[in-house]
């Protein structure tokens, strides 16, 4: 599949719409960060979950999440493949046992993403693009899947803000490579407000969020 190549002005602008973007949403999440943390950690174990997802052209990096499963959700994850509502390369579950009262409060929102803007910062991510697998989500995916990791993923994209965890996997994927595609200033401008739009209006239902 070709995919047209983007200017230097392209990336330069969205580099710089990253930064300006980022720093104000860590600056802006700074206190309920600082709150969420207090009430995390009430409930015993760490605040903050590091994991290992997959960047731009397949290169991996350690993405900053507030914890919002139990501490063993990677471990308890195996036992409820079966009980996965998407087929793929993705996990998704709307009653995931595995999240705390806390989570269910701060995934519904989103809340458990605002870590992010400092990948965002270092570059790992941007604010918008397709969201970040897992190594193990990459294993499975096809050739024709693996064009979606020839952007820079984000913390929010087209999908997201499109059908969220309504859209079926491959749905996702052909929303993936349609931003790619068609991807300009503009576009992340638009999906940026969208998302911001969303979460606003208390209908996120995770938006973001996946497991």
């Amino acid at each position: 599949m070709e995919f047209p190549e983007k200017s230097l002005f392209y990336y330069a602008g969205k580099r710089s719409f990253d930064i300006v973007g980022g720093f104000v949403g860590l600056v802006i999440s700074f206190l309920p960060i600082a709150i969420l943390v207090i009430l995390i950690k009430r409930d015993g174990g760490p605040a903050f979950f590091v994991q290992e997802r997959i960047g731009l052209n397949g290169k991996p990096f350690k993405m900053y999440k507030l914890r919002s499963m139990v501490v063993n959700a990677d471990e308890l994850k195996d036992k409820l493949l079966d009980r996965n509502e998407i087929h793929g390369g993705m996990f998704k579950m709307k009653e995931d046992p595995r999240v705390t009262k806390v989570g269910r409060i701060i995934r519904h929102y989103s809340l458990d993403e605002l870590p992010q803007f400092l990948n965002v910062l270092k570059g790992e991510m941007s604010l918008i693009g397709p969201r970040p697998c897992l190594p193990r989500e990459l294993a499975k995916y096809s050739e024709y899947d693996k064009n979606r990791l020839l952007a820079k993923p984000g913390i929010s994209g087209l999908w997201q803000v499109s059908g969220r965890s309504n859209l079926e996997f491959k749905d996702m994927i052909e929303l993936d490579l349609k931003y790619i595609r068609e991807r300009s200033l503009i576009k992340d401008l638009k999906i940026c407000l969208r998302t911001i739009w969303i979460v606003v209006s208390k209908n996120s239902g995770g938006l973001l969020t996946s497991g």
